[in-house]
């Protein structure tokens, strides 16, 4: 999942969200945990034993930490950047409304940002592969036996009321995430017995079971809340009220469904610790909401709000010739983005029992025609994805090597042939939008799976049609499907598109109630526990999950274990590749697209740091508004 800010840059049309259902609840897990949200999703992983038993300034995966006890900035930040100013932008792709500031729970719509007012005991460096560095926790200790961890506070932490962030917060703030909080919480934190406070200034976090190596970094990326506060507000409950933080922002100003400003507090305890020089440059940060990606864009040429990320492919290549962006006043900028570009496609819903059959939805993968979707309406900016691990080296390749055998052979005979051999891909179609081979192939594994044509239609033994609805929320997405329902509709299947509003869409994702849908999910660089939210037999039927296909395959589940228990980044690559197979072999998905870059359109008034973090966007974090810039910008507007 994405880290910090919420934004993508995979999706490639408005559809798409970096985060399906409790998109902000994903963030803040994402950014503190890094596990980004997510992202959104990236999770820390703590395997070496070579630091157990210490007291450390931070937590790393499988190897040292980059930065020393004594260093005073990340390296991808400008520790003298200017403060002040407002950063006005469009969030994350495809929210039009907020209804609720509390973002930790399954209900309501959250408000984009929130993650920013609340501070995590650590926080990731995003030029490593997962690390995380006090913040406020000044350092921690994991047990030798690895069953525990034990955090030291910082004494001048305190939340935006002044009180003092105690260990009795840490803890309390552990039992209203498992016990209240959205379901992804109690999934993560499965194994987490309990926390408790050793003191004001210590807490200890106790694990159960074996499969407990990333979570002392989980517990150390979890936000923390005021005790005090939710004794007398519901923890459960939507709410426009703004929360309690300890974070470098407050919520100022919002109207619901327009806008929301997140003001920094001048009072911000952290402010000048080495984990946040040079970060969180702006007075303010603005999230702008649109009804319309028309008036969206329009709204960003007349200079209304500042920056926007572009995820329409076709704007992308053929609406930025304007004269704001001829004359060097609105830049197009390209990021390299360096994180696994994850899964991003069309999930198949096979808690239906017309999508059980694995050649069905094969079929279907073979009717979509991504060649000629990338030629005429993404201006062949996009590859495909094949992989659930696009873009890593834990994308599985070739035939399985011993290692891979190792973990595979065990459930031979419960795994289909293909897992043995090349990983499965979507086939290249001729780029004609209507490949007959490929649709000669997809009708006859339709007829083996039973459905025959009948009248013209695709009927079951039982005379019953196959149909198949598209759940979409934003009509952008209408252009991507429509050649792909023709061609369902070739092939006898009653196919069509279901347009509904934003809130709607969520809770039917949330509750699993559609047929297809489009979702993204942004693979860890690291990947741990996440991995049971999205493919684990127990978040198939848990509302909110992101197992929007509803997987329940005991072999993808001790699979998982597998990379959850890995020791080594080698064994756990080995252990994603092995999934990976199996994932493809059963054609779960159609799969998108994906580029490896974020293109954003900003007004010149901005500038960012010499060196980009290597898993982080950054603009939120690490830009900083340009007196300079922003004064050439007004003379020439």
């Amino acid at each position: 999942m994405v880290v910090g800010s919420g934004f993508g840059s995979q999706a490639g049309i408005g559809q798409v969200t970096v985060m399906a259902a409790g998109s902000q609840v994903m963030e803040r897990a994402l950014r503190g945990a890094a596990c980004v949200m997510l992202t959104l999703g990236v999770c820390l992983v703590l395997a070496s034993s070579t630091y157990a038993g210490e007291r450390r300034h931070g937590l790393s995966i499988f190897g040292d930490l980059k930065y020393p006890a004594d260093f005073k900035h990340f390296d991808y930040v400008n520790p003298d950047a200017p403060k002040g100013s407002r950063l006005s932008m469009i969030g994350t792709a495809g929210l039009i409304t907020f209804n609720t500031l509390n973002g930790f729970i399954l209900k309501g719509d959250p408000a984009q940002g929130l993650t920013y007012l609340f501070d995590s005991l650590m926080t990731p460096a995003l030029d490593e592969p997962r690390s995380m560095y006090g913040l406020v926790a000044q350092s921690a200790e994991v047990a030798d036996d690895k069953k525990s961890v034990t955090f030291h506070l910082r004494p001048e932490a305190k939340f935006a009321d002044g009180s003092p962030v105690t260990a009795e917060d840490v803890a309390n703030s552990f039992t209203l995430l498992k016990e209240k909080g959205h379901p992804f919480y109690a999934l993560r934190l499965r194994d987490v017995e309990k926390a408790e406070a050793i003191d004001p200034q210590t807490v200890r976090y106790q694990f159960k079971g074996d499969q407990i190596r990333d979570l002392p970094t989980i517990v150390a990326g979890l936000p923390i809340f005021s005790k005090a506060y939710y004794d007398t507000h519901d923890f459960s409950k939507t709410t426009l009220k703004p929360p309690l933080g300890s974070g470098p922002y407050k919520v100022g100003d919002f109207k619901q469904g327009r806008y929301i400003i997140y003001a920094k507090r001048d009072d911000y305890w952290a402010k000048d610790l080495p984990v946040n020089r040079g970060r969180f440059n702006f007075d303010e940060l603005r999230y702008e909401y649109f009804r319309d990606r028309t008036a969206e864009f329009e709204a960003l040429k007349a200079g209304i709000y500042d920056l926007r990320e572009e995820f329409t492919s076709k704007t992308w290549a053929t609406e930025y010739d304007v004269s704001q962006v001829r004359d060097g006043r609105l830049i197009r900028l390209t990021l390299p983005d360096e994180r696994p570009s994850g899964a991003q496609g069309f999930f198949i819903n096979t808690r239906r029992e017309k999508f059980a059959d694995p050649r069905v939805r094969k079929a279907l993968d073979l009717a979509f025609d991504f060649e000629w979707t990338n030629k005429n309406q993404f201006y062949g900016l996009y590859k495909r994805t094949n992989s659930f691990f696009e873009n890593s080296d834990m994308k599985a390749t070739g035939l399985p090597g011993k290692e891979e055998l190792a973990l595979l052979e065990p459930h031979r005979d419960k795994l289909p042939k293909a897992v043995f051999e090349e990983p499965y891909s979507s086939p290249v179609s001729n780029g004609s939008g209507q490949d007959r081979k490929l649709l000669r192939t997809a009708s006859k594994l339709l007829k083996e799976a039973g459905w025959t044509v009948k009248d013209g239609k695709r009927v079951n033994a039982k005379g019953e049609p196959l149909d198949v609805e598209f759940l979409i929320f934003s009509p952008t997405f209408e252009r991507i499907i429509a050649p792909f329902v023709k061609n369902l509709k070739i092939l006898g299947v009653d196919a069509r598109i279901r347009l509904v509003d934003p809130s709607q869409y969520q809770e039917r994702v949330k509750k699993f109630d559609f047929d297809v849908t489009t979702q993204r999910f942004v693979m860890s660089v690291t990947p741990g526990v996440e991995l049971r939210n999205y493919w684990g037999t127990q978040s198939a039927n848990t509302s909110g999950s992101q197992n929007l296909a509803g997987i329940k395959d005991p072999v993808i589940d001790a699979l998982i274990e597998k990379a959850v228990a890995a020791k080594s980044r080698a064994e756990l690559v080995t252990a994603a590749r092995a999934i990976d197979r199996v994932l493809r072999a059963r054609h779960y998905w159609v799969p998108h697209w994906y580029k490896a870059a974020h293109n954003i359109a900003h007004w010149d008034k901005f500038s960012r740091p010499k060196t980009k973090s290597k898993y982080g966007r950054g603009v939120i974090e690490t830009w900083w508004y340009d007196e300079a810039k922003a004064a050439k910008l007004r003379a020439n507007n």
